[in-house]
């Protein structure tokens, strides 16, 4: 993937550039222009016909992703694209290979090479009920190639160790290698279940994981006493 990052850090976007029938997979709705590039929408499975129309309606019941990927396809040597995430905050661009795969949060997903998939690989219960990354099913790489994922806010890498395990507050984690475990509890504290406040992702092995320095469900709790809800 040829690609450019501009923008300022707060609210960048990707410019990627694409040679004549090359290809590359973007999240659904975040194509901000293009020039000699054709949009179409596929399913979200790597199966065809029937098979493929479950595959990819159980992927979207389980994990809340959509029912269908957008690729773009190349119809010139100087074709290009620009892609934009939903929310403000870094882009970073992850190498995915036979020796480097990664886990990916809800919403950190922006676009791929076209030689890069994702599965969504079964949490156990315990996981399932207590985080936000998809329910009973976790998003996690596959493939070769180049992967982009966005943050809210700044993007930070951290470093797990086998005698250094992180824990991090689940709204913050963005992605992590696949070669770390991680657990999912309830923080020390009382802390109120209907907004998922203060679950934390124990991180133990040796890997790395990306985090943002906000919370969006933070950001929605500071602003809602703002927002009129109903009208005299």
């Amino acid at each position: 993937m040829k690609y450019q990052i501009q923008g300022d850090s707060d609210c960048p976007l990707v410019h990627i550039h694409l040679d004549r029938d090359e290809v590359i997979k973007i999240e659904r709705g975040a194509m901000a222009y293009l020039s000699n590039v054709e949009l179409s929408g596929k399913m979200n499975s790597k199966k065809k016909g029937v098979g493929g129309l479950i595959s990819a309606m159980g992927r979207s019941l389980t994990s809340g992703e959509s029912l269908f990927m957008t690729h773009a396809k190349g119809l010139s040597d100087d074709a290009c694209i620009g892609v934009a995430p939903s929310t403000p905050g870094k882009i970073q661009c992850l190498t995915v290979d036979q020796n480097h795969q990664y886990c990916l949060n809800t919403g950190a997903f922006l676009c791929c090479d076209d030689s890069v998939s994702y599965v969504m690989k079964k949490q156990s219960v315990g996981k399932a009920l207590l985080g936000g990354t998809g329910g009973f099913f976790i998003m996690e790489t596959e493939g070769y190639g180049d992967v982009m994922v966005n943050a809210f806010g700044d993007l930070l890498v951290l470093d797990v160790t086998f005698d250094r395990p992180l824990t991090i507050d689940n709204e913050h984690v963005v992605a992590w290698d696949t070669s770390l475990e991680y657990a999912i509890r309830i923080a020390s504290g009382a802390f109120g279940f209907t907004t998922g406040e203060g679950l934390v992702n124990e991180f133990h092995g040796k890997g790395k994981v990306l985090i943002q320095t906000r919370n969006i469900h933070n950001l929605a709790q500071a602003i809602q006493p703002f927002i009129q809800t109903s009208s005299n």
